[in-house]
């Protein structure tokens, strides 16, 4: 089964970028088989799709984050990464790293245990 694992970026200041790795183990994020996901959730509001890397390696983020927005695989680690620059104190959210599994009749979504970031001066 696959699990994956944010990191902990501590205190962000405003206008700085924000760095998050997710570590994944049980699946490789080389090949067609998930798609790679980044989703957060401010406190007492619902859950925002920031961006996805497709199965075919493309990357497809939110309109309203896309200026401010990247992310990536790291191969060698497999890891997915995350970066979002100038962050104000409204990107302070729970950040969850989410894979869904493409192929088969099944199409399971894996989630990690989310890691808060606090945007503040």
């Amino acid at each position: 089964q696959v699990q994956l694992l944010e990191s902990d970026p501590g205190l962000v200041k405003p206008s700085q970028t924000l760095s998050l790795t997710c570590t994944v183990s049980g699946g490789s994020i080389i090949g067609r088989d998930f798609a790679w996901t980044w989703i957060r959730r401010p406190h007492g509001k619902g859950l925002e799709w920031m961006g996805v890397v497709a199965s075919d390696g493309s990357t497809h983020y939110s309109p309203s984050l896309e200026s401010r927005i990247s992310i990536s695989r790291d191969m060698a680690n497999n890891r997915l990464l995350l970066q979002l620059s100038s962050v104000t104190p409204e990107d302070t959210a729970v950040y969850y790293c989410v894979t869904a599994k493409l192929n088969g009749l099944a199409h399971p979504e894996y989630w990690g245990q989310g890691t808060q970031v606090t945007v503040s001066s």
